[in-house]
Parts: structure tokens; C-alpha cells; sequence
């Protein structure tokens, strides 16, 4: 992780930016929520529906790949699948570092628009093209849209709110947005029961109703920057890339950027890996029966929100993973007016903390009460770090870059995410795959490597409940016990990530408190 910068470095930034590191006291709870303008609410309604799509997606592409074919799925290993993730990574979060000014420089509205239309390309391309090239393809088209797409939504944000009531603004935005990270699951969930095409359908449609949202939204800031354009012109203007590689090389930026890196890491396991996990090894029966009262469920309401299996004995991994958006779509903003009033950096390195903790359980055990807990906590840390990291790169932003500014705050979702989606999947694959496992005892029972190599991806353990004759729970639970300390390690490993990062984001809360002593002085 980045270290900060000795104080004597802090002197290339001005004393109106080591100020505006500082902390501003907040409005009250409902005094926030009021002060909130309309545009405010435009623009969390489009995310919302932007995410609602893009989590359609995200929530079942690792049940995607490695799906076998017969099934309808890619067929892919999950290593396969993590170069796949790293790139789409890269694409995604460093394209914004360089794009993000389009926004401050043309407008607002015009580049959430050409985002749309990118991103419809993106969902269509996987629907047409059920390969692995295709679902590449229009998981590239998905990365670029998203990276046009953030900064334009999240500038507007910043524009629209104060920096006393900037807590609850990122809070409530962070909340609406988790609105779409929850239903976008469940159409997903429901769509793939039918057919895996359906999904990415489902998803184009969705994300084209914010056209119709466009016809409401109202650039903030748009006579100003029309004003700069006319009294400069674009002609005089700097580069795009050098003006934004001269912010980046400002100490408290790219060293804020750098040691949040790890939290961007456990977060995107929670999405890349943790279904897997879950699908493979957690039995989610118990919590069946713990709250409906019986084995299964007959319900095909209660199958579609909780998102289960067609029989309703088992809740599907999305639906656990959907816990997360449940809890924040119901309480940020409650967690945002707590967190209004401790410091920005203890929310965030607390958060992080409580996020380690979480992966660190989620490999501790393979019951499914267990792993809603591990959830749970996670979602109390991501309301603690994530709006607050926006929000804080937001207000110490200049006023004609904010939109730049937060193009960089995907930087370290770029790191965090590139990383992880190498190494994740790959220790996963190595650790702790199922189909891996079964393979190995395929082998033990007397099948030689080429007929074990023969078995097509994603249908090893298929192949080896049948040689044994017993049933799947029965085969899992003991493969798990045979590996249970490899599986285990998988998510320890990531939890260290995590709490690296805590003690980066501690270590430059000093720093920054180092830096504004120095420049009252």
C-alpha cells in the first residue's frame, strides 16, 4: 500500500487544498434531508436505474462462466474468468481518470447520454453471443459505458449539494443506488431460471429508461461552464491527460487514492468470488427452514424476492449477496448521520476494518446463518468507507473539477479490482474449487487422468455423486471437511488485504492532520 508523503512535501499543495482536507460540520439528520435539491433526486434515480442493470449482470456472471455449456453457461474456470475480470477492471476504473473532464468541459448531459447508448451496445453483445468472446465483448462495451457514465452522475451530485450536508447527500445516493444493486439481483435471479440470454435482455431495457430521465435533468452549473467556454475556448484549453496526470501528481491525492486501494479489493471478492463460494459450500437449507418453517417453499413470491431455486429449498446465491443492497437500500442514511459526526477518514478505516472482519467469517465456517452475519457486518463497513471516500475526494475537489476529481476515485477501484480479479479467482480456483476437489477423488476412486480430463468443465462433481451413489449435500459436506482449512484460507488471505488498508487510512489521517497544522502556521 502507498505510504503518505513526509510533511515537507505537503508544500506542493496550496493552503486552499490542505484546508480542504479538513472536516465540516454537518446539518442535523432531516435538516440534510431537506436541504437536499431536486437535482439531487434526478440524478440518485438515475444511478439507481444504472445499477439496477449493471448489477443484473454483475450479481450472476461468475454463476455465468463457470456454468457448464449443457447448462447454458460459458464453461470456464475461474482463473479463466479472472483475466476476463481484470481487464474489464482496468477498463472500467482507470478510463474515467483521463474522461472524467469531458463532463467539466461539454456537458453533464451529453456524456451520461452516450453512456446509455454505450451500455445498451454492451448487455446486447452478451445476449447475442453466448461465448466467452462474446460475453468479453460486451463485458468491455458494459466497462467503458460505466466509465463514461460515473462522472457525469457523480459531478452532478457534488455540484448540488453543500459541504454541510455532503455526509447525508453521498449517504442517501449511496442508499438510492442500492435500491438497483437489490432489484437488479432479482431480475436476474428470476430471468436465469428461464434462460441466461434473458438476464442481458432484461438488463438493455432497464438501463434505456434513463432516456426518459434525461428529459427531466437539469445540468447544475451548466451557465458557468458555458461561460468558461466562451471567454477560453476548448482550443486554449490543456489536454485532458496532462491536466488530469498534473492533479494526480499532487501528493494528498494520488496518496489518498493509493491506500484505499484494499477496500476496493474485498469488495469486488464479495461479487467475483463469493458467489461461488456460496453456491459451492454454503448450505443455506437451515435458513429455509429457520424462517419458513418447513423444508421448502411454495411461494413463487416469496421464491422471486428471497431469490431461490426452483423448488424453494435453497436460497440462491444472489439472494444472499442481496442482503448487502437490502441493508443499505433500508439503513445508509441512518448510517450516514451517525458517521456525520466522527471524521471522514476514522469512518472510512473503521469500515474497512469491519469489511476484513466480514470476509475473514465468511471463510470460518460453511453454515448459511453464518454467512448472512459475515454479510451483514460487510454492509455496515461498506456504509462506513464507500460514500465517505466519494464524498471526501468530492469536497476537497477544485470547483471547476469535480467531475475530473471523481473520475479519480476509480483509480483505486482499478487497483483494487484489477488485483483482485487475478488473484481472487485464481486463489479460489486453486483453493478451494469444487470442481477441482472432485476431480482429485474422481482420480482416488480409479479413474485415470484422461478420463477424469474427459469430464467436461462445471460437471466433475456431478460425475462423482453419481460413482458414489449418494446425494449432493451429503458429498459436499464431505469434500468441505476434507478441505475445510484450504477453503478457509482463501478468504484470510483477503481479509489481511483489508486491514493493510485500514492502517494506510489511518496512518494518512494523521498525515493530513500533520499537513493542516503546517499550514495554519
Amino acid at each position: 500500500m502507498s505510504q503518505p508523503n513526509p510533511p515537507a512535501q505537503a508544500d506542493k499543495a496550496s493552503d486552499n487544498e490542505v484546508s480542504a482536507l479538513a472536516d465540516v460540520p454537518q446539518l442535523g439528520l432531516w435538516a440534510a434531508i431537506a436541504s437536499l435539491s431536486y437535482v439531487f433526486w434526478v440524478v440518485g434515480g438515475m444511478e439507481m436505474i444504472e445499477r439496477l442493470a449493471y448489477y443484473g449482470v454483475k450479481a450472476v456472471a461468475t454463476l455465468y462462466a463457470k456454468d457448464p455449456v449443457s447448462k447454458g453457461g460459458l464453461g470456464v474456470t475461474m482463473s479463466e474468468f479472472g483475466t476476463l475480470l481484470a481487464i474489464w477492471a482496468l477498463v472500467q476504473s482507470i478510463v474515467p481518470a483521463f474522461t472524467g473532464g469531458l463532463s467539466d468541459r461539454y456537458g453533464y448531459k451529453q456524456t451520461i447520454a452516450a453512456s446509455t447508448v454505450v451500455k445498451i451496445c454492451g448487455y446486447l453483445t452478451m445476449a447475442a453471443f453466448t461465448t466467452y468472446a462474446g460475453f468479453f465483448a460486451g463485458a468491455m462495451l458494459l466497462a467503458t459505458g460505466t466509465a463514461i457514465f460515473k462522472p457525469g452522475i457523480q459531478g452532478t451530485l457534488v455540484k448540488s449539494t453543500r459541504r454541510e450536508n455532503s455526509s447525508m447527500a453521498w449517504g442517501i445516493f449511496y442508499q438510492t443506488v442500492n435500491i438497483g444493486g437489490f432489484l437488479g439481483p432479482l431480475v436476474a435471479g428470476y430471468m436465469r431460471k428461464m434462460e441466461w440470454r434473458y438476464v442481458f435482455l432484461a438488463c438493455a431495457a432497464i438501463i434505456s429508461l434513463n432516456f426518459l430521465m434525461l428529459l427531466i435533468y437539469k445540468e447544475p452549473g451548466k451557465e458557468e461552464r458555458l461561460a468558461r467556454a466562451a471567454a477560453g475556448g476548448n482550443a486554449g484549453q490543456k489536454s485532458l491527460a496532462a491536466e488530469s496526470l498534473a492533479e494526480l501528481s499532487k501528493p494528498h491525492v494520488w496518496t489518498y487514492l493509493g491506500i484505499f486501494s484494499g477496500f476496493w479489493f474485498m469488495f469486488n471478492s464479495l461479487f467475483d468470488v463469493l458467489p461461488a463460494h456460496i453456491e459451492e459450500w454454503v448450505d443455506t437449507r437451515g435458513i429455509v427452514l429457520d424462517l419458513f418453517g418447513g423444508q421448502k417453499v411454495e411461494s413463487p413470491l416469496v421464491q422471486f424476492f428471497v431469490v431461490m431455486n426452483k423448488d424453494g429449498s435453497e436460497i440462491l446465491p444472489e439472494g444472499m449477496l442481496n442482503l448487502n443492497a437490502a441493508l443499505i437500500m433500508i439503513t445508509c442514511f441512518l448510517v450516514a448521520g451517525w458517521t456525520g459526526k466522527l471524521k471522514a477518514t476514522t469512518s472510512m478505516w473503521i469500515g474497512t476494518l469491519l469489511a476484513s472482519l466480514a470476509l475473514a467469517l465468511s471463510g470460518w465456517s460453511s453454515l448459511g446463518w453464518i454467512s448472512i452475519g459475515a454479510i451483514a457486518i460487510f454492509s455496515l463497513g461498506e456504509m462506513m468507507s464507500s460514500p465517505k471516500f466519494s464524498e471526501y475526494i468530492g469536497n476537497f475537489a477544485p470547483d471547476d473539477k469535480k467531475a475530473m476529481y471523481l473520475g479519480f476515485s476509480q483509480i483505486p477501484l482499478a487497483i483494487g479490482w484489477f488485483l483482485e480479479g487475478k488473484v481472487g479467482p485464481l486463489l479460489y480456483d486453486h483453493m478451494a474449487s469444487k470442481d477441482r476437489f472432485a476431480r482429485e477423488m474422481l482420480s482416488e476412486k480409479g479413474w485415470d487422468a484422461a478420463k477424469v480430463a474427459a469430464v467436461k468443465q462445471g460437471e466433475a462433481f456431478d460425475t462423482l455423486v453419481q460413482l458414489l451413489g449418494q446425494n449432493a449435500h451429503d458429498v459436499t459436506r464431505m469434500l468441505y471437511e476434507r478441505h475445510e482449512l484450504s477453503i478457509g484460507a482463501v478468504w484470510y488471505i483477503m481479509a489481511v488485504v483489508g486491514v493493510v488498508s485500514a492502517f494506510g487510512i489511518w496512518v494518512y489521517a494523521q498525515q493530513v492532520r500533520k499537513w493542516m497544522a503546517k499550514s495554519a502556521n
